[in-house]
Parts: C-alpha cells; structure tokens; sequence
C-alpha cells in the first residue's frame, strides 16, 4: 500500500477568514506541487480529508491534476489534535493507495505512529503543501519512500 500525507496548503488566518481559506500562494504552493507529481503517475485510488475548508480545497486541487479513481472524500476524526489511532488501526488493514490532506499535530503524529515511534517524537518534518510518501510492505511495516517540500518547487 502506498500512503501520501499532506499538509494543506497556507491558509488565511481566522481574522482574516473565519473558514480559513487557502491564501493566493497556498492555492500556487498546492498546484505546483500538483504539476509536479502528474508525471509521476501515482496510482492513486482515493483522496481523503478533513472537514476544514483549507484541507478541502487542497485536496479539491490535488483531485483535479492527479484524477484518483474514487475521486475525494471527507473523512471525521482528522482535524489538528484528533487521535490518531482509529485512523492508524483503519490503514493498516487497507489495500487501496490513499492521500491523506490535513494538519499538523495530526499528521505529524500518526506518521510517527506508523513508523513505530511515539506519538509525540517528529518522524518527518512536514511543511504546508508539502507531500510524504509512506509504503506498508506485507510485513506490516511502515517505511519514508520519498518526501517533496515546497520550496523544492519554487525554481520550476
């Protein structure tokens, strides 16, 4: 299985935007990310969620260039300190390529679960509109494949 954990994108603040939106540059930061990984051609069954907008609309650009098959979902459970082990239980029984777009502590945390450290140690230093790939091999085991952070795309 491979696994594709997002950052969301730069969002507005809540003063600025109570829903907190993706600013001008999180959309660009999102989209050039998006334009980077279509050669790649991920085989990419679904993009799953959080229900804040910012995450949403992250991952409603990343649907549109990578196409996966079952298109997106909103998932519950997954916003900035949610626990994470429902959705650690919950991928290590699945057989489907997912992406996952959320925020930090959260994705931080289950990563670090994933790859067998505790919940609380940084396994990958995650940016906004960043991507981390993780496969599970048959054993069980959770393993980095490759990252791809942002300003790694600010020259293309």
């Amino acid at each position: 299985m491979q696994l594709y954990l997002v950052q969301h994108g730069a969002a507005k603040s809540e003063a600025e935007d109570p829903q907190r939106s993706l600013t001008e540059e999180g959309r660009q930061t999102v989209e050039r990310l998006a334009d980077f990984v279509i050669p790649l051609q991920l085989s990419l069954d679904r993009i799953e969620h959080s229900d804040k907008l910012r995450a949403k609309q992250t991952a409603e650009i990343l649907a549109a260039r990578l196409r996966p098959r079952e298109g997106t979902k909103e998932i519950r459970g997954m916003a900035p300190n949610d626990e994470i082990e429902a959705m650690r239980s919950r991928l290590q029984g699945e057989s489907k390529n997912l992406m996952l777009v959320g925020h930090l502590p959260y994705l931080g945390r289950l990563t670090a679960r994933l790859l067998g450290l505790g919940g609380s140690r940084d396994a990958v230093q995650f940016q906004m509109g960043g991507l981390v790939r993780l496969d599970r091999h048959e054993t069980g085991r959770w393993v980095v494949q490759w990252m791809i952070m942002p300003e790694l795309l600010m020259h293309r």
